[in-house]
């Protein structure tokens, strides 16, 4: 009897723990949170945060100084591709999986709405930073349906790089309008022979962005405030129509629609175009000593179709992974990545706009970077990206049509219908 008892005792012990095996086995292969739920943690512990590729390497430096102070909780680095469609793709795998292989995602603005709307990153209720320490609209990129869910670290608009030394030798001033701009770049680009104008028109995302944008300062847009489809209209046409007709007339050049961010910025580096639409990191490698147009570059805000062009609000946002075992320190790392000192670097180091305002007013700060007050003027005139949880279907569409009629293949008015179809079947899906 005594030997049965034991017996069964270390029969029922065997399979308690054959059980708690397999229960273990089971929730690594399905990605459950490393570390166990929060509450085992107390929502502490070290963190992974996912970025694309760091190309200055100020974020290394940023995370170490946190790893000194709080080693308890340190921090992991992740660099992806540099490529933003790759990373989407990576981060969008990952977090479709249910990992919690990374804490914190450093994602583009345009994805948060797609990543909230699946569930996939946490809302979030406090940074330690209030929101009238930074720019007024890049708060508008970290909300979905009424809840933030991620907090905005780095802002970005494009803004109209100029040859100065050409204008001012014409005694011109920069241009405004759209008409102006034609002008300027069908004259001056034949006495200098130069390209006129150019933007980022290979079909991507950059180019959902030129398109968006010609849009917008023509007075159209692709959604309604109550998010109606409002792309057949006559103000997208002459946006539409503003890109097309410099193609056909030649003051955009032919090879702006093979551009990129990076093509563009060294044709324009080079002495091939007299204006180019970019981001604000082309003005610290275009002035950089050694540069051929170091010196002869000026900026202003984007010009439009009767005065200031609208933009398109660029940038990434921090957010958290709804899955991370560790979302106290990821909450603390964010609202340490606010912090006026690390976003003074973020500028400094990094070579990208920060989302404290005032670093846009600091006198030391705007003696370096001469463009920074344009530069705020440019991000409080644009607008954020569609809503979204498909708007990278969406912006596949915009790209593919819109890229039909700058190549002539569609007529501007047949394209702009089509994509009207095309982004309704997507959006009501």
């Amino acid at each position: 009897m005594r030997g049965g008892a034991v017996g069964g005792r270390a029969v029922r012990i065997c399979g308690v723990l054959l059980l708690t095996l397999l229960v273990l086995t089971a929730a690594t292969a399905s990605g459950a949170p490393r570390g166990g739920p929060a509450g085992a943690t107390g929502g502490r512990g070290p963190l992974t945060v996912v970025t694309g590729r760091d190309l200055t390497g100020y974020l290394h430096e940023v995370l170490a100084d946190w790893n000194r102070a709080r080693p308890a909780e340190r921090v992991e680095l992740v660099e992806l591709p540099e490529a933003a469609d790759e990373v989407h793709a990576q981060l969008r795998d990952s977090l479709r999986s249910g990992s919690a292989r990374y804490d914190v995602l450093n994602i583009d603005v345009a994805w948060t709405a797609e990543f909230a709307g699946n569930g996939w990153i946490a809302p979030v209720d406090r940074t330690g930073v209030p929101d009238s320490a930074l720019l007024p609209s890049v708060l508008d990129t970290v909300t979905y349906r009424g809840r933030r869910y991620a907090v905005p670290y780095v802002t970005n608009a494009a803004l109209l790089y100029y040859r100065k030394d050409v204008l001012d030798r014409e005694g011109l001033e920069p241009p405004r309008t759209w008409d102006e701009l034609a002008r300027q770049a069908s004259t001056l680009s034949r006495k200098y022979r130069m390209h006129g104008y150019a933007g980022q028109l290979l079909p991507y995302e950059g180019l959902t962005v030129n398109v968006t944008e010609a849009i917008q300062s023509a007075g159209g847009s692709l959604t309604g405030p109550d998010g109606e489809v409002t792309v057949d209209t006559p103000a997208a046409l002459a946006g539409l129509r503003f890109l097309t007709e410099g193609l056909r007339a030649g003051w955009i050049p032919e090879a702006a629609l093979g551009y990129k961010e990076e093509s563009s910025r060294q044709a324009f580096q080079a002495g091939e175009l007299l204006f180019l639409r970019n981001w604000p990191y082309v003005h610290t490698l275009s002035s950089a000593p050694g540069s051929p147009v170091a010196g002869k570059v000026g900026v202003v805000p984007l010009p439009g179709r009767h005065g200031t062009g609208q933009g398109v609000l660029g940038g990434s946002n921090l957010a958290v992974n709804a899955r991370s075992p560790h979302p106290r320190s990821a909450a603390d790392l964010l609202a340490y990545l606010l912090s006026e000192d690390v976003q003074r670097r973020v500028l400094t180091e990094g070579a990208l706009p920060p989302v404290r305002a005032s670093l846009y007013t600091d006198p030391a700060l705007v003696r370096r970077y001469p463009y920074l007050p344009v530069l705020a003027r440019s991000v409080a005139s644009s607008r954020v990206r569609m809503k979204s949880a498909r708007y990278e279907q969406v912006s596949l569409a915009i790209a593919a049509v819109t890229h039909g009629a700058l190549t002539g293949r569609v007529a501007p008015e047949d394209a702009l219908r089509r994509l009207d179809r095309e982004v309704r079947d997507i959006l009501l899906k």
